[in-house]
């Protein structure tokens, strides 16, 4: 994924496709945040030394990612350890939808995270994030791109709750993606460039959308 802040841009060989107003927005000078998924520590190794600026991992019971993850605590601590020593970031997956039972521990369980310092969390729940930034204002968090973030309105409302960092939804065109930049100038926007792989959760309706 790549991270468009402001001031920043797309690497070079894409300006030219760019639109107008994304490539106002990034100077030539400077480029975007590289931000790779890392399922294990030797995957993350293999990202930071290839060049990406970021990883992002999470726990299997908290992140969507259950599968091939080995990102148990003492794996976490590791890998958060390991990319700041680079003076690179570790941003935490925690974009579950919970149901009630499991509020509670994961309130519990994620106290431990936070005191390992990663750079942010990424969440999707409004309600986690409500109690989140009420028991850890200071930590950062990014909307995951299971929000279904698709046009400015939304991104300026998650803005004025705190929100550092909204993944935008793959469906966007780049100019659509220009129009929230431009209506949004303070909020870091990020967007997949690679893989698609995630299926609608119940409520997020595809096909009767057509028919």
């Amino acid at each position: 994924m790549l991270t468009l802040r402001p001031s920043m841009i797309q690497y070079p060989p894409f300006y030219s496709v760019l639109p107008r107003a994304l490539r106002t927005y990034y100077p030539m000078n400077k480029r975007p945040e590289l931000l790779s998924p890392a399922g294990t520590l030797k995957n993350m190794r293999y990202a930071l030394a290839y060049g990406a600026d970021a990883v992002y991992a999470g726990q299997p019971r908290y992140s969507l990612r259950a599968r091939n993850n080995d990102f148990d605590l003492a794996n976490l601590k590791t890998g958060i350890d390991e990319a700041h020593a680079q003076g690179k970031k570790l941003f935490v997956a925690s974009n579950i939808s919970p149901h009630n039972t499991k509020i509670a521990t994961y309130m519990k369980d994620m106290a431990p995270v936070i005191a390992m310092q990663p750079d942010a969390l990424i969440m999707a729940d409004p309600g986690l994030i409500m109690m989140v930034r009420e028991r850890w204002p200071e930590m950062p968090i990014h909307l995951s791109v299971q929000a279904n973030t698709v046009n400015y309105a939304t991104v300026q409302f998650w803005h004025s709750l705190g929100i550092e960092r909204v993944i935008l939804s793959r469906e966007l065109s780049l100019d659509e993606i220009a129009e929230i930049r431009q209506q949004c100038p303070d909020t870091e926007l990020e967007v997949f460039v690679h893989g698609a792989l995630c299926i609608a959760y119940s409520g997020r309706c595809l096909l009767s959308g057509y028919f």
